[in-house]
């Protein structure tokens, strides 16, 4: 019997992918060593973490404002903004009913503190030209010339207004915008009596943290209004910019307090606005990211910050790891004994990507805050099973080429390419079932998703720079091409045993 052997060019160079997916390695290892990331963040469910309720505040004869609606829309801004920080698997709820109904906010380990204390606040911002200034102090003024235009009241309050006190910096985020108003900066020296709002800020459409190197490391954060904020902020700047001192200032504030009050010197029409306020790197970063999504349509009063416990613990955590570890343990003993010496491929695959993927979880804990739940390593255990089925079809495909007649080495690049549509086929269907729970769940689902979609990804990268250039350098080894018998690839394993016939 004659057989017919097609030579198939080998594609690619192995030893240089190889040298490549190593330089990978080594260049994860460095970076996780120079960001300090030595150990994989915890979710709730593992590690615990802290935990705030946040009680709606209620004026008198306001309580018809905190309506499911209003706590719904809070808990979604709410959410918004713990996600722009990067923590990740933080859960946000509401509680209870009516107007009893409460946000609860769980952010994963021991420093949610920033977190906690951020999402709360109620982001307020609005921009009111300066009607007078005075500097804080203790002791009342009486005799203060009084502003034209400005009722009593507020004159009044304005003269008696001490922002030395704790109670006159907490801000309220609930004054009317429609109204005079007389307030405190924030550092607690300077009071104003400002004119109605103007622009609000509901009418930015991006906001970002951004230093001033040319100011002293100053940093500030960039506002960008929509349409409707350009135009009523271009009138605005417009029209104070000939008027004398303090007129021509606009104040911007921040939850009832002021944050800077600049001078406008020109008219600014392009829609564009720095805030400035000797803030350091977190506040001008926390600040860009409470505007972004708009305030919250209540105000809160924050409860005790709590550290809480994990809800299933290191049982749970060991059991998981137990779980894939048998896994991967599973899948070599049969990849072994089912293809043998070829099985080594697949160890060495497997062991591969669970390097790439410990070393991804660890930095991307330190980059976007990601933390590893129970859910997050089931997704990584249904990978193995993904990893292991490109390995299958791989190696099938390479067996059914030898039953052809086919060398070794043309069995690996020709059973490469049937192999490999097949593989990347089945990995796009898991990314893209990944993605789609990402972006459509909530909580431990989307942890789940992330780790599968991760780890599918790795699978990937495993098989094309690692997998199939290794099986071509074995190829090229007598111990394999021969058909030894441990080889996995010897007649008898691969089906190609002559037949015997009877005469």
């Amino acid at each position: 019997m004659s057989t017919t052997t097609k030579s198939v060019k080998t594609t690619g160079r192995p030893a240089r992918l190889l040298a490549i997916l190593g330089l990978i390695l080594i260049a994860l290892v460095a970076a996780a060593l120079i960001q300090g990331a030595t150990v994989i963040r915890l979710g709730l469910d593992l590690r615990g973490g802290t935990s705030v309720t946040l009680q709606p505040r209620i004026a008198p004869g306001e309580s018809g404002k905190v309506t499911n609606e209003a706590i719904d829309q809070a808990v979604s801004i709410i959410r918004q903004r713990v996600n722009s920080l990067g923590v990740a698997e933080s859960e946000v709820t509401a509680q209870g009913s009516g107007t009893n109904r409460q946000i609860v906010i769980s952010v994963p380990g021991d420093t949610g503190r920033r977190v906690v204390e951020l999402v709360g606040q109620t982001a307020e911002l609005r921009f009111r030209q300066v009607l007078a200034s005075a500097a804080s102090t203790a002791t009342p003024d009486p005799a203060a010339t009084a502003v034209t235009g400005v009722s009593e009241i507020v004159n009044a309050k304005f003269a008696a207004l001490d922002c030395m006190k704790l109670e006159n910096l907490q801000g309220t985020g609930s004054d009317a915008p429609s109204e005079i108003i007389a307030v405190c900066d924030r550092g607690g020296s300077t009071k104003y009596i400002l004119a109605p709002a103007e622009v609000l800020g509901r009418q930015i459409s991006k906001a970002s943290a951004g230093l001033d190197t040319q100011a002293g490391s100053n940093w500030y954060v960039s506002l960008t209004f929509n349409g409707e904020g350009t135009t009523a902020f271009g009138a605005l700047t417009t029209r104070v910019t000939s008027l004398n001192s303090p007129l021509n200032q606009v104040a911007i504030v921040l939850d009832g307090l002021v944050v800077s009050s600049p001078r406008i010197n020109e008219p600014i029409p392009s829609g564009n606005a720095q805030i400035t306020g000797s803030f350091t790197q977190l506040e001008a970063q926390d600040l860009a990211n409470v505007l972004k999504y708009g305030a919250l349509p209540l105000a809160f009063d924050r409860g005790e910050v709590q550290q809480i416990s994990p809800t299933l613990g290191a049982d749970q955590l060991d059991a998981g790891l137990i779980a894939g570890g048998l896994g991967l343990l599973l899948v070599f003993l049969y990849s072994l004994l089912y293809y043998r010496g070829l099985g080594l491929v697949t160890v060495g695959s497997l062991l591969i990507a669970t390097a790439l993927v410990y070393l991804l979880f660890l930095l991307l804990g330190e980059w976007i805050g990601f933390t590893l739940t129970l859910a997050g390593i089931a997704g990584a255990i249904v990978a193995i099973g993904v990893t292991a089925d490109s390995f299958i079809i791989y190696f099938e495909r390479i067996r059914d080429e030898l039953r052809e007649g086919k060398s070794l080495r043309t069995a690996a690049e020709s059973g490469w390419l049937r192999a490999r549509r097949t593989i990347i086929v089945a990995d796009s269907v898991s990314i893209i079932a990944s993605v789609l729970l990402y972006f459509f769940a909530v909580g431990g689902v989307r942890g789940f998703a992330f780790a599968l979609g991760l780890t599918t990804l790795v699978d990937l990268v495993v098989v094309f720079a690692f997998t199939k250039p290794l099986v071509t350098i074995l190829a090229r080894l007598n111990f394999y091409s021969s058909g030894h018998p441990f080889s996995g690839l010897s007649a008898k394993s691969t089906g190609t045993l002559p037949v015997i016939k009877e005469a």
